[in-house]
C-alpha cells in the first residue's frame, strides 16, 4: 500500500491493519482525488495479496471508503491514532469509531449507505 501511495506523489504518514478495515494516513497530492487514490490502493492492495495467495480464498474489498481530513498541525496525533488502534478497538468497535467520525465532521449519511459491520 506505501509503494502504491508513493507511486501517486502521495505521502503515507500511518497505516494499520485491523481484521475489519484499514486506516490509511496519508498526505494528499494536489492533483489527485481521494477517490481515486482509494481504488488504487484497493484495486493493487487486493491483486497483490491474492496473487501472493497469503490468504485462503480470494481477498476482496468492500466497497466504498471514509475520507476526513486534517490539518498539518494534527499530523503527530492522527499518526498515534492510526498507530494505536489495537488498543482503541478493545474499548470502541469500528462501528462506533465509525459513527462518531461522522458526528464530529458533521457529515449527513444514511444507514444504506454505510458498510458492512463485523462487530
Amino acid at each position: 500500500m506505501c509503494g502504491i501511495i508513493g507511486n501517486h506523489k502521495c505521502k503515507t504518514y500511518a497505516i494499520y491493519c485491523n481484521p475489519d478495515h484499514t486506516h490509511i494516513f496519508v498526505g494528499m497530492h494536489p492533483t489527485l482525488a481521494p477517490s481515486k487514490l482509494m481504488e488504487q490502493v484497493k484495486s493493487g492492495s487486493s491483486k497483490w495479496l491474492n496473487e501472493k495467495k497469503y490468504l485462503p480464498g480470494k481477498f476482496a474489498w468492500q466497497d466504498g471508503f471514509g475520507a476526513f481530513t486534517y490539518s498539518k498541525s494534527h499530523i503527530d496525533n492522527v499518526v498515534k491514532y492510526v498507530l494505536n488502534q489495537p488498543n482503541h478497538h478493545k474499548k470502541q468497535s469500528f462501528r462506533e469509531e465509525y459513527l462518531l467520525l461522522l458526528e464530529k465532521f458533521e457529515i449527513d449519511y444514511d444507514e444504506k449507505y454505510l458498510f458492512e459491520w463485523y462487530d
